[in-house]
């Protein structure tokens, strides 16, 4: 039971340092893809998608 005290509040403190370090992320742009737009127009596919060129 002594376990349980001590290890459920460290559990829960990295969590929450987890998810504030997530919500940063999301907050600073982090997850952006700004060259994915840029990369995607070098991909060849064709548009009837039949697999001819």
């Amino acid at each position: 039971m002594n376990g349980v005290l001590v290890l459920l509040p460290i559990a829960l403190l990295l969590g929450a340092i987890g998810l504030a370090a997530f919500f940063w992320a999301l907050r600073n742009n982090q997850f952006d893809d700004p060259d994915g737009a840029a990369a995607r127009i070098l991909i060849d596919e064709d548009e009837d998608g039949d697999g001819r060129a």
